[in-house]
């Protein structure tokens, strides 16, 4: 991964949003370490949320105190009525779920095992004749 973040500034987002995370009460925080597995980030932080408006103010909080403190949002997921927002801060991804929604996708599970993400991984086609692929 390019890094988009010096470890510094890696460090500082994280506790920004651990923070945040905590005083909105939101419960099970967790920080996965996925440098050596993608090259898309580099921290995935999960939480719980008590309900669905739980999840929306966190992710609301989430987004404003990392503007605040100069890590600018590339993306939110999730809409009024998700079990499930995304924060995207670069390095730093913020996964804010119902419990229901942890459970049932079980990111934990996923990205912990590198060969869980291989099975997920395309396989290219292969050239028919006469097409462009």
């Amino acid at each position: 991964m390019i890094n988009t973040m010096n470890d510094k500034r890696l460090k500082e987002c994280l506790t920004v949003v651990e923070n945040t995370l905590e005083d909105m009460k939101a419960k099970n925080i967790t920080v996965i370490n996925v440098e050596d597995l993608t090259d898309v980030m580099e921290r995935i932080v999960i939480a719980e949320g008590t309900s669905k408006r739980h999840v929306r103010a966190m992710a609301d909080s989430v987004g404003a105190e990392a503007k605040q403190a100069n890590f600018m949002p590339l993306g939110r997921e999730g809409g009024t009525d998700s079990d499930w927002t995304l924060i995207d801060l670069g390095a730093v991804v913020v996964h804010m779920m119902t419990p229901a929604a942890r459970e049932f996708y079980d990111l934990e599970g996923l990205w912990s095992s590198p060969e869980s993400l291989a099975e997920l991984v395309a396989t290219p086609r292969e050239k028919k004749a006469g097409r462009r692929n």
